[in-house]
């Protein structure tokens, strides 16, 4: 089965405006001063607890507040009348070429799975998705490899090409021994040296035509 694994956020769409007006909402309510979208956007990548957690840090906010402050920013995010997440450009041109070569598509995300869901059903894409692993469907979040192998379990498959835009999901690829497409436009924080085994693309329309030639080198080696 030929089966491709996304990651959400920095990969198939650009969220970190609502990411960042969200956390600035937030802060903006308790009183507090607000952060430019370059520093919240260098947050992105470990799940929203991980990233309020950040953002406490950076302002000195008492770690007593963690939990309260994820549910305000979390409720602010998934306020639909605030969106302004868009897809990358050429993301669902790619999507359709990838079904139509009968490809299985699935998410693996640190983001929480309603957001995730509510990002897929806002911009019209849950359809393309067979399945769905979110930062809180496991116990476990990326870079350990668990919730990518669950998705691959999910669409039935024995392995899958993860396509992701950051060093978690470079990592969570080669923990759980898959191959792994950087899109070099999203949040990754590490120079693209890190990404030593990644094929790199920076157009989707490219996504295709790598996810064909995986394909046919997985199959050659009997995987």
């Amino acid at each position: 089965m030929k089966a491709v694994v996304f990651d959400l956020d920095g990969t198939l769409i650009d969220s970190a405006p609502d990411i960042h007006a969200a956390v600035n909402k937030m802060l903006t309510a308790e009183g507090y001063e607000t952060l430019d979208l370059p520093t919240v956007t260098s947050f992105i990548g470990n799940g929203l607890p991980k990233l309020v957690e950040r953002v406490m840090k950076t302002l000195g906010l008492p770690a007593k507040m963690h939990a309260e402050l994820c549910t305000k920013v979390m409720v602010h995010y998934t306020d639909p009348s605030d969106f302004l997440k868009q897809p990358y450009p050429g993301v669902l041109d790619a999507l359709e070429s990838l079904k139509a070569q009968g490809a299985a598509l699935a998410i693996c995300t640190n983001k929480p799975f309603d957001a995730a869901q509510a990002d897929l059903d806002f911009l019209g894409m849950a359809d393309f998705f067979d399945a769905m692993v979110g930062g809180d469907t496991l116990p476990v979040k990326k870079p350990d490899p668990a919730p990518l192998h669950r998705c691959v379990e999910l669409l039935g498959a024995k392995t899958a090409l993860y396509v992701g835009d950051s060093e978690t999901d470079y990592d969570t690829a080669q923990n759980a021994g898959f191959d792994f497409a950087l899109f070099t436009l999203g949040y990754r924080k590490k120079e693209l040296t890190y990404f030593k085994a990644a094929t790199r693309f920076d157009d989707f329309a490219k996504l295709p035509g790598i996810v064909e030639a995986w394909a046919e080198k997985t199959l050659n080696n009997g995987s």
